[in-house]
Formats: C-alpha cells, structure tokens, sequence
C-alpha cells in the first residue's frame, strides 16, 4: 500500500499529464500561428516539465535541514534576479528575463527562495516571535523588497501570493495572531490604494463586478471564459474541441486554460481534476502533521498553501468570482517557470514525507542492529 510519499508523487504526476495534455490542445492553434508548429509550445513544456522532475528530485532526496544554512544566499539570488527584471534590454513583458529561446520568471523561483527563508527564520527566532521586532519586522522587510519590485513590474497578483504565503507561515510559525491582525489592518488602507492606483486594475475590477456590461471591452476575456466553461456541460466537448482557443480568448493556453479545459472535458472531468488539486493540498499538509520537526511542518505547509491558493486563485478568476490576477494554474497552464517551481514544491513536500519514513525506520530498528 502507497504511503504518503507514493500518494504524493501518484497525484503530482497525474496532474503532471494532465497539464501536458491540456497545454498540447490549448496551445495548438497560437502555436500554430506564432512558430508554424502546432506542437512547439508543449515541446517546451515538456522540456520545463523535464527540468522541474529534476528539481523535484533534488528536493526529495536531499536533507531538508540542509536548506536552513543557505536560505539567506536563495532569498538574496531571488530578489537579485527579480531586480533584473527592472532593466530594460534585459526583460521583457516587465516580468521576465530572456535566456535565448526559454524565458525565466523569477518571482516563480522566488517563492520558493521566501518560503525557506521566512521559515527557517521563524526556527532561528523561535524563542523571541512574541517581540514584534523579531517576529514582524525582519519578515515584512523582505515582503516589503519584493513588494517594491512586483509594483514596479507591476505584478499584483504575483504580490498578493508573497503577502498570502509570509502571513500564513508567520501564523502557522507561532506569530501572535493579534499581531497579525493589526498588521493586516494597517495595511489595509494601503492595499487599496494600491489596488485602484492604476486605471487598469480598476477597469479590470469593474469587469469582474458585471462582465455582461463590459464583455465588448475591459470584460472581454472573462466573458470568454464564462461562455466557454459553461458550454462545456457535463460531459464537454471533447479532448482538443475547444472553440474558445481559436483565438477568442487571450491567455487560452496559460492563464485561463481552466476555461479550455472546461470547455473539452466538461463539469464530470473537471471535477475529477479539481479532486487531483484538494487530494495534493490534503496530502501535503498530513505530511506537515507528521513532520519529524517544526522546521519541516513549516515546509510542508508552505509548499501546500502555495500550490492550494494560487490554484484558488487562478480559478476564482476563471469563474469570475475574483478579478483578473495574471496567475497561472499550477501544473496545467503553459509556464516553464511555473512549471518547474511547482514540481520543486512537491519535491520540497516529499523531501519532508521522506524524513518522516526514515525517522520511522530508525525507531523500529534496534539500536544494536543501526
């Protein structure tokens, strides 16, 4: 029988295929247009997917306490590359940094440089986080870098994950929840400021109010995905015969390809994938519950919040239920960056699961025969 390491790695590859099947038939016809090859995009799919199983792989296998000595170097190389993005010449979309043929994403990778960092931070001032000073201050400052940064680009939806993520483990990491509520509260106002600073986060949340009204204009592509999701039916139309692809939703094949999918494989299908998504978020945080160390629960759960919320995230959109962010879903969107970083969370989940097997064995071994 499958313990949780097989159930993980089970439920990762079967979103794993998912995700190339899904990438293969949403991308074919802006494939087809953009490189005359009806297959090019999901050839680098998969080749991301190739690099994110090695990711994954390094995760597992190597001793999760062995990121707690370089965290601090992760985090620093992150926000580095992050700040790259800011130099014209050297990105492009404002997001992304050209490497010849493949396009890197740091603020992909940089979550996961965050979520080791603030974690093992909150290991090393274990005994001091009822001090606002050791427990807020020195975790908000590097949420406030990277802030800067994604304001910049801008990427608020890419904002909301970090503040999403430094918050949660900060709770979770035994952060006075008081001290986390008049945080939230004071940022609050600056939130939304923020949020209706740029004409077009207020014309996209004016979208999300009625799309019906503005379906011709700002609310476009979400009246895309509404008439394609719900075209879908039960059963769909069938693998590979989406109409909303052939050009009349934008971001088909990345940010909205739920719509895609639930055009192809309807309600019953998509069910079942959306079980693959809460059965790995589940797993994840019992693999958090049998942590050999807080250390590991705080990975553990990390790496589940990011892969559960951002998937709550790109759907609340898809379905309307959120404004438009610019995330991608983990494992289904065409992304390398997202790709291989959600292959590494899972590696960082198994890593955790594997320490608790061989803390395990070591118990049930006697001392005479170790």
């Amino acid at each position: 029988m499958l313990g949780l390491e097989g159930k993980v790695l089970v439920v990762a590859i079967f979103l794993v295929l998912a995700g190339l099947i899904f990438v293969s038939t949403a991308s074919a016809p802006i494939s087809t247009r953009l490189y005359g090859d009806p297959w090019s995009m999901v050839k680098r799919q998969a080749t991301a997917v190739a690099v994110g199983v090695l990711a994954l792989l390094l995760f597992w296998r190597v001793d999760y306490h062995r990121w707690l000595s370089i965290d601090d170097l992760l985090l620093l190389a992150a926000f580095f590359f992050t700040l790259l993005t800011l130099i014209p010449g050297l990105s492009f979309g404002g997001r992304w940094l050209s490497l010849g043929p493949f396009a890197l994403q740091p603020s992909e990778f940089g979550k996961i440089a965050v979520l080791l960092y603030v974690s093992g931070s909150l290991i090393r001032r274990e005994k001091l986080l009822m001090n606002p000073r050791h427990g807020l201050l020195p975790h908000f400052l590097v949420l406030g870098l990277f802030a800067l940064v994604f304001l910049l680009q801008p990427d608020f939806g890419m904002l909301f994950i970090y503040a999403a993520l430094v918050v949660f483990l900060l709770w979770v990491g035994g952060v006075p929840t008081g001290h986390l509520l008049v945080s939230g509260a004071l940022a609050l106002p600056l939130g939304t400021a923020l949020l209706f600073s740029a004409r077009y986060r207020w014309e996209r949340f004016l979208a999300f109010l009625n799309p019906e009204m503005y379906r011709d204009t700002v609310g476009y592509q979400l009246y895309q995905a509404l008439l394609a999701i719900g075209s879908g039916g039960p059963f769909g139309r069938g693998l590979g015969a989406s109409r909303v692809k052939l050009f009349y939703l934008p971001s088909a094949h990345n940010d909205f390809v739920f719509a895609v999918v639930s055009e192809e494989i309807g309600f019953l299908g998509v069910s079942v994938l959306l079980s693959l998504y809460v059965g790995l978020v589940v797993l994840g945080f019992l693999v958090a519950k049998r942590a050999p160390d807080k250390l590991g629960a705080l990975y553990a759960l990390g790496a589940s919040f990011l892969l559960g919320f951002q998937t709550l995230l790109n759907l609340g959109v898809v379905v309307g239920v959120l404004p438009i962010t610019g995330l991608t879903l983990p494992f289904l969107s065409y992304g390398g960056s997202s790709a291989v970083v959600s292959l590494a969370l899972v590696g960082l989940i198994l890593g955790v699961a594997r320490a608790h097997r061989v803390s395990r064995v070591a118990l049930v071994i006697p001392e005479g025969l170790a």
